[in-house]
């Protein structure tokens, strides 16, 4: 195989990985903006760092941006519907019950549901503990809504994340579009 295949080949695997990448932004299960920084070092390392300047960057600011999405985007859905640190670890410890197929009201649909529906679960069942206060069906309310405020922040938060991850790779590749065939 030619130098020039070769260099073709790996470009697209690379770009592949970073699709990849972009996914996970949305799969928590997978990688996400980290994969991508992975995947621009790896071409730089090949064609040098200062052909891939700009893209890195961009990955670099979009990996830190992610994490603080993550963090802020549940924590302000959560606070803006009154949810507790109780709802929030309840959904957090729904999220890994959700991904291992742990919950037992999911026997089907495995770690998707299990990710989707987990934090929903994890955040009232937290939210409901610690509401011990209320009457029940105000406990059963307040705990609905703390738990879609989190959900929905979360969901956003994702969103963002994929956004950001999908025009981390477009930068990338309009970077380093004419590198790949030489």
């Amino acid at each position: 195989m030619s130098n020039a295949i070769a260099t073709a080949v790996l470009y697209w695997v690379l770009v592949l990985v970073m699709l990849v990448g972009v996914a996970g932004a949305f799969i928590p299960a997978l990688p996400g903006a980290s994969l991508i920084v992975a995947a621009i070092v790896i071409w730089g390392a090949i064609k040098g760092f200062a052909s891939v300047g700009v893209a890195l960057g961009v990955a670099i600011a979009v990996l830190i941006l992610s994490l603080l999405i993550d963090f802020l985007a549940g924590y302000l859905g959560a606070k803006k519907a009154g949810a507790s640190d109780w709802g929030q670890w309840g959904a957090t410890i729904g999220l890994i019950l959700g991904i291992l197929g742990l919950l037992p009201t999911l026997p089907v649909g495995g770690p998707l549901v299990g990710m989707l529906l987990g934090p929903l679960l994890g955040a009232f069942v937290g939210e409901f503990l610690y509401r011990r206060e209320l009457q029940f069906w105000q406990r059963t309310n307040t705990s609905l809504k703390a738990s879609l405020g989190i959900m929905v922040g979360s969901l956003v938060g994702t969103l963002m994340q994929g956004l950001l991850a999908f025009a981390s790779v477009v930068i990338f590749l309009f970077t380093t579009w004419s590198q790949w065939s030489y």
